[in-house]
């Protein structure tokens, strides 16, 4: 039997907490030069609606006034239990959270609850609904979490696997003419010693030519999963004629969007600790906290980043302007390059403005990564959608750590402490005893004495 599902159509009249100017995506597979005139509503399904980045996005369309569900297992709010970790801010349930949210703004969004690698509850969720959008972040988001042991890599590979799986073929069967926008990540392409294209690479040989997805080497067992999933929906785009926007993403920082500045029942899940905060979040929180900065190894990681209101706006861009039929788009989904020292310090340099005096602490890196690299990612197909990036600035920074510091008491510190290695940690094996060498003769030279 499924899971039992909760939604219903929103009163088509305007709120009052809607953007003015804001406007509404065309219905999907609409030929239209960038963000077009008259806009449509669409139904928008925000799979991991629950999470980080999922709350946000369920209440971004919702405010644009478009039909919007969610459907998520809250199982991230089980895996923090089991690792003891709690999101900085306290978050309410799912279901006072949707409460909340219509006491605040009118609408109200509607909740399936179940597990995407359920292949009825998929199937049924989209029948209910039929959606014109799926918005896909329904996936165990943590590179450090799938490396905890054999365990933890398994599941997150099924489990994201397996309910993009479950997705495309419910797509297939109930609703085919729906666009996906499914969060990738940069991590998918690893740290390649060329240019990393924006999803496909024309490779020439032997006199012909072919356009494939661009290689990848990702660099934990969530980046393979992400992996994929690529290559999945590549091929339910080819083979079933299905369209997909695959966002390949930087690294989020942010604690706060224009709708979860509206009540502060609305906050999202800001995370600091070791598994599933990311970099900045985690540095501006140690901050706050007095703790030294914690920075692996020197510090030359050089990965993407982008302000989580414009990953919102990213999947905005991507839903108002759907791939065409047996099309998987892909963007590559961040705002500038920093490398993790940059950020140490920017941080740092921040803090000390407001008085926080803290320091750069270099630890050994759990990682199995390069320190210093190449790293020259494209990144132009959301900018000429329209995508109006905030960069990182100190200005905000500070606006970050004064947010954090009205949680002061809530932070752990124990949470901060590196903990998950990418590989296992083995005593140098022995050296067999030297055999007795013979002098070598006088004037000999360095490559005689080998």
């Amino acid at each position: 039997m499924r899971p039992m599902v909760s939604w219903r159509r929103s009163p088509t009249a305007d709120h009052g907490c809607r953007a003015p100017g804001a406007s509404l995506g065309p219905s999907p597979g609409v030929d239209h030069p960038r963000r077009s005139v008259e806009q449509v509503k669409q139904r928008i399904l925000v799979l991991g609606g629950d999470g980080y980045l999922g709350w946000p996005t369920a209440m971004y369309f919702s405010r644009r006034g478009h039909e919007v569900a969610i459907a998520d297992n809250l199982s991230k709010r089980g895996w923090e239990a089991e690792l003891d970790v709690e999101p900085l801010i306290p978050i309410a349930s799912l279901d006072d959270r949707i409460a909340a949210w219509q006491e605040v703004c009118g609408p109200r969004i509607g909740s399936f609850v179940g597990d995407l690698t359920d292949l009825d509850f998929v199937r049924g969720t989209l029948e209910d609904f039929r959606p014109d959008t799926i918005v896909h972040y329904g996936e165990q988001p943590s590179a450090p979490y799938s490396m905890i042991d054999a365990q933890h890599a398994a599941f997150t590979q099924v489990n994201n696997v397996v309910g993009t799986l479950n997705l495309l073929f419910a797509m297939r069967d109930v609703a085919p003419d729906t666009h996906l926008v499914k969060l990738g990540t940069m991590g998918e392409y690893g740290t390649p010693d060329i240019d990393i294209e924006e999803g496909y690479l024309t490779v020439h040989h032997n006199g012909r030519s072919h356009r494939f997805l661009y290689p990848k080497t990702p660099g934990s067992m969530y980046h393979l999963s992400k992996v994929h999933d690529s290559h999945n929906i590549h091929f339910a785009c080819r083979v079933w004629g299905l369209r997909a926007t695959d966002l390949n993403q930087g690294v989020v920082y942010g604690i706060e969007t224009d709708e979860t500045a509206l009540d502060p029942r609305l906050a999202t899940s800001f995370h600091y600790d070791e598994v599933f905060g990311t970099a900045l979040n985690r540095f501006c929180v140690q901050a706050v906290a007095v703790e030294p900065i914690s920075v692996y190894g020197r510090g030359g990681q050089t990965r993407g980043y982008l302000n989580i209101r414009d990953t919102l706006a990213c999947v905005g861009l991507a839903t108002e302007t759907a791939a065409a039929p047996a099309e998987m788009r892909v963007f590559n989904q961040f705002t500038e390059t920093f490398s993790v020292l940059e950020l140490a310090q920017r941080v740092r340099d921040a803090a000390a403005h407001l008085g926080i005096e803290t320091t750069i602490a270099h630890a050994p890196n759990p990682r199995v990564e390069a320190e210093e690299h190449y790293y020259n990612p494209r990144h132009s197909g959301l900018l000429e959608l329209g995508l109006e990036p905030h960069p990182l600035s100190e200005e905000l920074i500070d606006t970050m750590i004064e947010r954090i510091s009205a949680f002061r008491d809530r932070i752990r510190p124990e949470l901060l402490v590196m903990g998950v290695r990418w590989a296992p940690e083995r005593p140098a094996p022995e050296r067999p005893a030297a055999e007795p060498v013979a002098a070598a003769p006088a004037g000999a030279s360095r490559q005689d004495r080998a």
